[in-house]
């Protein structure tokens, strides 16, 4: 099972604005009707419970959604790019990644069928020759280019949605109780580390039923990442119960079971809070048989009371199902009574309108998300161009700014990643 992967979206490119003007028999001076070009499509991740598995972005990492079109004559508007959607599993979540690749926070947590995010806008479509009509330049030749679509890596990381997750030292028997209990059929064998991914089954009571999830193996230094590590500690957070399955033939149960829980607690508060059955496996074997009273008594000292079974006979098996299905009635009759908190990606706080700095003799740097998207869009080496872009600067009192700050004829100025010499 793939369960993380690193992928690159890119939102589609804004059609250009047109240049065009009405021609049309008796109507001489018909005036400009370039239409603006239509919106870049965005990248939108959407959860479903098909697929199961992140396997698709294994082998494609670059995703882009389409460009829009360019704007037509006759005020005709380009058409919009299409969203481009990408189905992850349900319970997947998405990280933003920054410089180098590292983590740059938390964008959603994809936990419920159609829940979905935007992570990557498309750009905005370029205005046409009509939007710059004005009463001092009535047949205006300029229009803007379709603005860049933004781009995002992120992190996918699948986290399964299990009702019971069944946690437990390599060879613990976490398999061969999957399969008693469920219709599942994972890989079983009689040495360590035989599952290498989760499984998950589906496990009945009577007439109600709750999702078991056989988890790969935990070792000591799991929480750093050693052995599976966040592997397998990654899909135990998403659980409501805990199973914590014990080799009763093992030399040290006690031991087996401080070290897991060790684990649990240095990969989070949350995890080591969680409810857990501690259930001592393999009572068909007579050596645990007779440690039993034993082990039981040694369990009750730590304020544990232990279910003990077979997973191979079956004996026992009921009991523990009976007993996690109580449990989880117990756990969701507890959430239904707490508000949940949703995560909610909010837009960054808005800047100033725009602010000026001097970034070395002569050059001035002017900043502002609108401003920056403006300029950027416009044909900088367009004499006509460059005057509607000082005027539309001047109405926003941006050029007042910059000759208060010292800007004199022949300076840089910049503006996003476009720049010119000033000219008045």
């Amino acid at each position: 099972m793939i369960d993380q992967v690193t992928i690159e979206t890119r939102g589609g490119a804004g059609g250009n604005g047109a240049v065009s003007f009405r021609r049309e028999k008796f109507v001489p001076l018909g005036g400009p009707d370039g239409g603006a070009g239509g919106r870049g499509g965005h990248v939108i991740v959407v959860a479903r419970t098909q697929p199961n598995t992140l396997n698709r972005y294994r082998r494609q990492r670059i995703f882009q959604a389409e460009d829009g079109r360019h704007g037509a004559s006759k005020k005709r508007r380009g058409r919009d790019g299409e969203d481009l959607i990408l189905e992850v599993p349900t319970g997947t979540v998405v990280v933003a990644l920054g410089e180098r690749g590292k983590p740059d926070g938390q964008l959603a947590d994809l936990d419920e069928d159609g829940a979905g995010i935007l992570i990557a806008q498309g750009g905005r479509g370029g205005c046409g020759n009509t939007f710059f009509k004005s009463a001092s330049n009535r047949a205006p030749r300029i229009a803007q280019r379709g603005h860049r679509g933004a781009v995002m890596r992120a992190l996918l990381e699948l986290r399964l949605i299990a009702d019971v997750g069944l946690v437990g030292l390599p060879n613990a028997g976490k398999s061969t109780l999957l399969r008693r209990l469920s219709a599942a059929r994972p890989r079983v064998g009689a040495y360590p580390f035989t599952t290498l991914e989760p499984n998950l089954g589906v496990a009945a009571v009577g007439w109600e039923e709750f999702v078991l999830a056989d988890l790969p193996g935990l070792t000591e230094g799991a929480s750093a990442g050693a052995g599976l590590g966040h592997a397998f500690l990654r899909h135990v957070s998403r659980t409501r119960l805990v199973v914590h399955l014990l080799d009763g033939s093992g030399e040290a149960p006690l031991a087996a079971h401080d070290s897991i829980n060790r684990e649990l607690a240095a990969y989070s508060d949350e995890m080591a809070r969680k409810p857990q059955i501690v259930v001592i496996n393999k009572i068909d074997r007579a050596d645990v048989a007779a440690r039993q009273d034993e082990l039981a008594a040694a369990f009750a000292a730590r304020g544990v009371t232990p279910l003990f079974l077979s997973a191979l006979s079956g004996e026992g098996a009921e009991a523990l199902a009976k007993r996690c299905l109580r449990d989880l009635r117990d756990q969701r009759a507890r959430e239904a009574a707490q508000p949940r908190e949703l995560s909610v990606l909010r837009p960054p706080a808005k800047r100033r309108r725009f602010s000026i700095e001097r970034e070395g003799t002569g050059i001035f740097r002017v900043r502002g998300e609108r401003l920056e998207t403006f300029v950027e869009m416009m044909d900088l080496d367009d004499v006509e161009a460059r005057q509607e872009v000082h005027r539309w600067l001047d109405r926003r009192g941006v050029g007042a700014a910059l000759r208060k700050a010292g800007v004199q004829p022949g300076h840089a100025v910049r503006v996003g990643e476009a720049e010119w010499l000033w000219e008045s």
